[in-house]
């Protein structure tokens, strides 16, 4: 075994998300974390005083002996310390944008909660994305400090029995609350005092680990946090490996900037190997690639990563959100590693016809997964808005919905990825979730002229209805309607078009009579009896209106003398560049 690949096993990481509310002091618990485990991990590492320039820059970490469950659990495969990686994330949309675009490889999630405010808007929303993303969590209560002594234990219990009965609904249930004052005194204050419980959530993070599923095949997808030069050597991005694996010599494109570059070298726990795989943290040298193009972004398998203009997704309704979802809003859509506004376009499987009770012996259909449902060979159903279960009564799940999405600025992303719609222009300080729906990408429109080569293809249809009346009767086969259509509407597009009475019979409106917007039908099957004496009963009460002197103008009757009526019930596809109308 090379040199390399020894280094390449030596160390295990394990990616640890630090959420919560602005303010609750995840960076002050971050540094608390790194240098209370770098006095005790890396003094007895001559290299820990020379960090500066090491590939790790930028993003906190630390080492610890590898825990006792862990070399049980390992087998043959040799490790002898483990390194946990946070992915402290700052400003809120970077917070969403950062967790989702690393979600396959967060391994636990850390939830910073301020002990004095407790569970604060973004509170929630990280237990959210923490719900849709990750297996593991542990809920730190900080600022323990800023509690007077003598009240403080019963303060953090009374605190942690709230926070247990908050995560009761969630997969976190059960999940280990520790109390911490990452930073006494708050940001401002001089470092000489010491951090509170820090050691202790060392020693529970350490238990709380397990050995993480990481999968080198596929494309490669590495999230870059940070880009800069070293002199002699060419330009460094660190970052974390979403999916894949890399080694040196390997191509990899930028697709931000449409470039590719040759991998030169790549360090891992400030050593150098010759290849990293998911989960990993490195540092990857490339040559003249200027490091000021790239602060943050994504690297990837040239050509892998596709820039879609729109696309189809699942979509489930998140049920802490208050508002209505409705077609042709505006949403921050969340997807890969970047956030953007869209308009958004609900559909549905068209409403069944139900021609049969349903028998308490038929099984239930079976409703199909949502990665593979959606097929451009179906039609679907235009939605004025996401339709809601009844889910508060019965428990019901939503009915299965796509949505599609027209970005006002192109994304790069990957296939079948998270999606999350969000409005984040809500006041941060409005106690309401801001996350509005979630889903995933089933199709991609990559071409910038989609609305005329790609959505013609998406059969979404709505119904449409019309009404009018019979205005007389001209032979046993025909009749003359009115008041179905405007007098400026061109009959022509619907000549052909199926039409019911009222009384039951069908016909095929075969043109325009007069100018005034009237029309002629044909009955193919001739009128029934009883249909004829109501119209020409109907016509003898409207002739009695004229007087001697033959005011023979016949009055437009009101539309409820007239005993019969006219329905036309057809489709229109919404994307249909030709508007026709079509009945099945």
């Amino acid at each position: 075994m090379s040199d390399s690949a020894v280094s390449r096993t030596k160390t295990l990481n394990f990616n640890v998300g630090v959420l919560g509310h602005v303010d609750s002091g995840k960076t002050s618990l971050a540094r608390a974390l790194s240098s209370t485990a770098s006095t005790a991990a890396f003094d007895k590492n001559p290299q820990s005083r020379e960090r500066g320039i090491t590939l790790d820059l930028g993003f906190s970490s630390f080492t610890v002996d590898l825990p006792h469950h862990l070399q049980e659990s390992l087998g043959q495969q040799q490790y002898d310390s483990l390194q946990f990686t946070l992915v402290d994330c700052p400003g809120h949309a970077s917070l969403i944008r950062t967790i989702i675009g690393g979600a396959q490889i967060i391994d636990l999630m850390m939830l910073v909660v301020d002990v004095v405010k407790g569970v604060q808007t973004q509170t929630a929303e990280c237990l959210l994305i923490g719900e849709l993303t990750c297996p593991r969590m542990v809920v730190v209560l900080n600022k323990i400090d800023l509690l007077p002594a003598n009240k403080r234990q019963s303060a953090i219990e009374k605190m942690t029995k709230r926070l247990h009965k908050t995560l009761e609904g969630t997969r976190f249930k059960e999940c280990p609350v520790i109390a911490v004052a990452a930073k006494p005194g708050g940001p401002e204050a001089a470092d000489t005092e010491e951090p509170q419980g820090v050691p202790e959530l060392i020693e529970l993070l350490k238990k709380q680990t397990y050995l993480p599923q990481r999968d080198p095949g596929g494309d490669l997808l590495m999230a870059v946090d940070h880009c800069f030069s070293i002199r002699g050597q060419g330009t460094v991005m660190t970052g974390t490996i979403l999916q894949g694996s890399l080694a040196i010599n390997d191509t990899v494109e930028i697709p931000a900037l449409k470039v590719t570059k040759k991998i030169k070298s790549v360090q891992m726990f400030r050593k150098p190997v010759s290849g990293a795989m998911q989960g990993d943290r490195v540092g990857v040298c490339v040559t003249q690639f200027d490091p000021k193009l790239l602060e943050r972004g994504v690297v990837c398998t040239p050509g892998s990563l596709r820039t879609l203009y729109a696309a189809v997704i699942s979509v489930r309704k998140i049920g802490y959100f208050k508002g209505s979802l409705a077609t042709r809003t505006k949403f921050h859509i969340t997807v890969g590693h970047e956030t953007v506004m869209a308009r958004v376009t609900f559909f549905g499987l068209p409403p069944v016809v139900v021609s049969e009770p349903p028998s308490d012996s038929k099984p239930p259909p079976e409703s199909c997964s949502l990665e593979t449902a959606f097929t451009f060979d179906r039609e679907y159903f235009y939605q004025d808005v996401y339709l809601t279960g009844q889910r508060e009564v019965t428990s019901e799940p939503d009915p299965e919905q796509w949505a599609l999405l027209e970005f006002e600025q192109p994304v790069t992303c990957p296939s079948l990825c998270l999606v999350i719609g969000s409005k984040l222009d809500t006041d941060i300080h409005a106690n309401a979730c801001r996350l509005a729906f979630q889903g995933r990408l089933l199709q991609g429109f990559e071409d910038k002229g989609y609305a005329e080569t790609a959505l013609p293809r998406l059969r979404i249809y709505k119904t449409k209805h019309k009404e009018g009346q019979v205005d007389r009767v001209t032979d046993d086969y025909t009749v003359i309607g009115r008041s179905l259509f405007k007098k400026e509407t061109n009959l022509q597009l619907f000549v052909g078009l199926k039409v019911t009475l009222s009384t039951g019979e069908t016909g095929v409106i075969e043109g325009g009579f007069g100018q005034s917007g009237k029309f002629k039908i044909r009955v193919q099957a001739g009128l029934l009896p009883e249909t004829k004496q109501l119209l020409s009963s109907a016509s003898k009460k409207k002739g009695k209106g004229g007087t001697k002197g033959g005011s023979a103008i016949e009055e437009e009757p009101k539309a409820d003398s007239q005993p019969v009526s006219i329905h036309l019930h057809f489709k229109r596809y919404v994307f249909d560049p030709h508007k026709k109308m079509v009945q099945s």
